[in-house]
This record gives C-alpha cells, sequence and structure tokens, in this order.
C-alpha cells in the first residue's frame, strides 16, 4: 500500500477560482494537488458555457469560458500542479494539524489545507430514471469519457444533444467501428461547426443519427450490455444493437459528502469569514460560487479575491515557522524566477 501524497493545499474543484488559487499558493512557495469529478477541466466554464462571452473579468473586456480556462492553465503551467479528473473526495478526518483525504478512486492524501473551489457544488450526470439503466451503468453505460481509445471498433450509441454529446460523436467517430447518436429533438444545443460535422458524418454513414427518440431500456446479461430500446415522440419501440453506451443529459449540481463533513452551511452554500475565507473546519477554505457571507456576490472576480486571501492564511499552516511577507510580482525576483520569467 502506497503512502498517502503530502501537499501544502489539496484543491477541490478545477474550475476557474480553483485553477487562480493554484497560482496564488504557487508564488508562496506552496504545493497544490487538483481534484474534480469532471472529466476535462473548466468546471462551469467549460461544461454549461465554453463559447458564451464573458464581460466582467478585468483587463480582459471580452472573452469566452473556454479561453479563460486556456489562460489561467498557461499562468499556472510553471508549478507543474497535478490534477485528477474523474474523482471525487469522499472522506475527510482531522489528524492533528492536517487533513487526511481519500478519494473515490482511492488516493489518499495529507495536507494541513483543504480549498473547497467546487462552484455551487459538485456536478453530477443527469441520470434517466431506468432500472435496468442502473443496472448497467460501468458495465456498458456511461456518463463521460475518461479514456476514449476504451471506444477502439466499438458500436457505440450516444444519447444528448448538447456539445459534451456530438463533441463525443465527432471524436469517436475516428475510432469507434459505429456511432449512433440520439436526441429527444430534433435541434441541438451545440456550437454550430460541431452540428454541421455530425451531420457530414451523417451523410458518410459513419454516424446513424435518430431524432425524437430516448432511451427506453437497457438489455443484456448479468455483466454484459447488448443492446438499447428506444421510444419515439410517436411511441414506436426500436431496439439498437450495442457495445456501449454513453448518455449526455447534462449535469446536476449536488453538494455531495461535503453535506457530511460538519461545515457550517447556509442553504446550499458553505459559510465562511472574510478575513481569509475559512470555514468552522480549521484548514478548510471555500471560495467561488460555493462560499457564504453577508454581501457574497456571485462573480468569478470575487472568487479570484477569495482565493488570494485563503492563500495567506494557506502559508501560515503550511509553514508555521516561516515569515510570510507581502511581495508584489512587480518587484520580486523570487517570484518571477517561479514564473520562468528572465
Amino acid at each position: 500500500m502506497t503512502d498517502p501524497i503530502k501537499t501544502d493545499c489539496l484543491i477541490i474543484g478545477a474550475g476557474p477560482v480553483g485553477l487562480f488559487a493554484v497560482f496564488e499558493l504557487g508564488i508562496l512557495g506552496l504545493s497544490a494537488h487538483i481534484v474534480d469529478n469532471l472529466d476535462k477541466i473548466g468546471g462551469q466554464c467549460s461544461e454549461l458555457y465554453p463559447d458564451k462571452p464573458i464581460y466582467d473579468i478585468p483587463a480582459l473586456p471580452e472573452c469566452t469560458g473556454l479561453s479563460l480556462i486556456e489562460n489561467l492553465q498557461k499562468q499556472i503551467k510553471p508549478f507543474n500542479t497535478p490534477i485528477d479528473l474523474n474523482d471525487r473526495i469522499d472522506e475527510i478526518r482531522q489528524e492533528q494539524n492536517s487533513w487526511f483525504v481519500k478519494t473515490t478512486q482511492g488516493k489518499e492524501f495529507i495536507t494541513p489545507n483543504i480549498f473547497i473551489a467546487g462552484g455551487v457544488g459538485s456536478f453530477e450526470p443527469r441520470k434517466p430514471p431506468i432500472e435496468s439503466v442502473t443496472k448497467y451503468e460501468g458495465i456498458g453505460i456511461r456518463y463521460s469519457v475518461p479514456d476514449k481509445n476504451y471506444y477502439l471498433n466499438k458500436n457505440v450509441v450516444i444519447f444528448g444533444g448538447g456539445d459534451s454529446a456530438l463533441d463525443w460523436t465527432v471524436e469517436l467517430s475516428k475510432i469507434a467501428k459505429h456511432i449512433t447518436l440520439i436526441h429527444r429533438r430534433d435541434e441541438f444545443k451545440a456550437v454550430n461547426h460541431t452540428v454541421e460535422q455530425m451531420k457530414q458524418l451523417v451523410s458518410e454513414g459513419k454516424v446513424t443519427l435518430y431524432t425524437k427518440n430516448q432511451i427506453a431500456d437497457a438489455n443484456g446479461n448479468d455483466d454484459h450490455l447488448s443492446s438499447v430500446s428506444i421510444k419515439s415522440t410517436d411511441g414506436e419501440i426500436k431496439s439498437i444493437d450495442c457495445d456501449e453506451v454513453l448518455i449526455f443529459y447534462g449535469l446536476k449540481m449536488e453538494l455531495g459528502p461535503i453535506n457530511d463533513w460538519g461545515l457550517n452551511l447556509h442553504e446550499k452554500q458553505i459559510q465562511v469569514n472574510t478575513e481569509d475565507f475559512q470555514t468552522n473546519l480549521p484548514g478548510v477554505f471555500a471560495m467561488g460560487d460555493i462560499s457564504y457571507y453577508p454581501g457574497k456576490l456571485k462573480l468569478i472576480l470575487s472568487g479570484f479575491h477569495e482565493a488570494a486571501l485563503a492563500a495567506q492564511e494557506a502559508f501560515r499552516r503550511a509553514r508555521p515557522d516561516e515569515v510570510l511577507t507581502f511581495r508584489y510580482t512587480t518587484s520580486s525576483t523570487d517570484i518571477q524566477k517561479k514564473l520562468g520569467v528572465k
């Protein structure tokens, strides 16, 4: 059994605030490790509005959710911060002045600081309320793509009409034996370019498209999915043979295991102080949309401010024997060296 990973700060959430927290910790010389239960970096920016213009980021008159995340990744690149995707914090417990943390994938951490930067909570996939679908979760039916090569030479059925469904339809069509795309409407809520790519693949016979249909049943033996049944708006039932199914019906936001950590909550937000954005648990901080205090504004720029102040207190906890001297990045050669400035 391997020893727990030691880090100065474990960050829950790879959205914009979690990424900027890496920067603030990094310029103080603190290590960080990010865990996020989504299959890609970016949180709400990547999942909900990758191409939607954002106008209230300082010094950026206009950017998209995707470009903001790309720039934040460039900003933290010098710190080589590990990011674990498709994983979630399942357990935390206090051990003296640190926290022991365990994830659903079995990873263990020891850290004096936990930053909860999970937006409005962890994103959970919306699942069809069908017993047979639940039966085959993980053995034929999935809600994300951890490794696209898993779908090599397989017959894949994809449900959904948004960016994720169409992005993976286009991408997996390059390696899968065949793709069948099923959507409950004729219209798609995805980038026009991707919609046109999908339609081209349909015309080439690489993708079969059914609209005005939804999943009705999943069929197979105890450990192997063999087909799914779909039902049209007219009530017609059709069976489709397949090896794998991907369902992209969007995401819902839940606090998940955070509910059981003993944190003071205000409705579905975590109460913090405004000095360092620490919760009622020592060394556990909350920032971004998930945090609550009087006058709270759910803005990305507010989350950046909260991360900066939380990092100062995180340093004191991680380096209790060192003196923290506040320095500007413009005048500190030490900080500039960390950022690779020549």
